[in-house]
């Protein structure tokens, strides 16, 4: 049985589930207009999964088959995984940002054993041991059909094209290069004070930090430093500096009510954002501490905090682990407070005196 809640208003969630993942499960979203309903996000492509988010649908009184419309929050497919069955089911559109939609063009286009050799370089790179490199798996082995390529674009700052609602997309690039959270620009249901509600996707959530990692890939042409381009981490792109500025962004919108794609809705987000500022923070001065002595990447994500010992992480996990490290490297060389060390292979840092 779906698992539903009603938030008022005309705006439902299904609590689709996630195979095999600590997460659990997405919330898709589903909100009406003149048009009929239109879902933001979708959930994994998985057998289970659909049949979640349909019998959920027929829960919340409506179908997949009269969905007006997708909007993703970005491309990981948690969200974006059954857009392409919804369209086929319902003849619906499918909206996504233009910088994720670029992601799902190459992901359609690249073979595994590519996406092999390229996580192989990148964590060569970062000074993995050769026992993580030789246990490499085809990624993507639950993803079950190619990614649906987007029929329509989001514009940042516009409103999406919905009769009988204002909903407007924001910008949070970060956790993908794409992500936008969408304002639903109205008075709360319930009367909370604030401006509006905010689909949030995996940008602002109640009590978890979302990943950030890099945007690089290995089709992406001129997309920052590849796998041996760390040397030029000065100049290359920024995702937790993209992120932290798209933190402050969305605090200031100040919504009644957050509601995410995963856990659950909650209010006071600028409090939200205020705590993953400071958690951030500490963490780019607890690395500081740590960068005393020049590190790889790997080495300093085998010393950063995480929710488990480093041992008890899984493998898949610790290439994430090894990626967030390596974000947060590039954001204390972009402000000056780390820099490589010259000649060291694989690339070392330490902190700047």
């Amino acid at each position: 049985m779906a698992e539903t809640f009603d938030h008022g208003g005309g705006v439902r969630s299904v609590a689709v589930p996630i195979p095999d993942n600590p997460l659990g499960r997405t919330l898709v979203y589903v909100v009406d207009t003149d048009r009929g309903p239109v879902l933001v996000d979708t959930g994994w492509d998985d057998p289970a999964s659909w049949d979640t988010l349909a019998s959920g649908l027929s829960a919340c009184g409506t179908s997949v088959a009269e969905i007006h419309g997708v909007v993703i929050t970005h491309h990981h497919p948690d969200h974006h995984g059954l857009s392409g069955q919804v369209r086929e089911a319902s003849g619906a559109w499918v909206a996504m940002h233009a910088a994720d939609t670029a992601v799902v063009r190459r992901n359609r286009k690249a073979r595994p054993e590519r996406w092999l050799d390229y996580m192989r370089a990148k964590l060569t790179a970062t000074g993995a041991p050769e026992e993580h490199l030789a246990a490499l798996r085809t990624p993507g082995a639950l993803q079950r059909r190619p990614p649906a390529l987007p029929d329509r674009e989001i514009v940042p700052g516009d409103l999406l094209d919905l009769p009988g609602r204002r909903l407007r997309a924001v910008w949070t690039p970060g956790h993908t290069p794409g992500h936008v959270c969408l304002h639903l620009e109205e008075a709360h249901p319930a009367g909370l004070p604030g401006h509006g509600r905010l689909f949030s996707g995996d940008h602002l959530l109640p009590k978890i930090t979302p990943h950030i990692g890099l945007y690089e890939d290995p089709s992406a042409q001129g997309g920052g430093a590849g796998p041996h381009g760390a040397e030029n981490l000065a100049e290359a792109i920024d995702p937790l500096g993209d992120y932290l500025d798209s933190l402050e962004r969305v605090g200031r919108l100040a919504p009644a009510e957050v509601l995410p794609a995963h856990q659950y809705a909650f209010t006071d987000g600028p409090a939200r954002v205020r705590e993953l500022l400071a958690h951030h923070e500490e963490r780019l001065a607890g690395l500081l501490t740590q960068l005393v002595e020049p590190l790889t990447p790997w080495q300093l994500a085998e010393r950063m905090e995480w929710n488990r010992p480093w041992p008890q992480i899984p493998h898949p996990s610790r290439n994430i682990a090894a990626a967030e490290a390596e974000a947060h490297l590039r954001r204390l060389v972009k402000q000056g407070r780390a820099e490589p060390v010259p000649g060291t292979d694989p690339l070392r840092y330490v902190r700047t005196a």
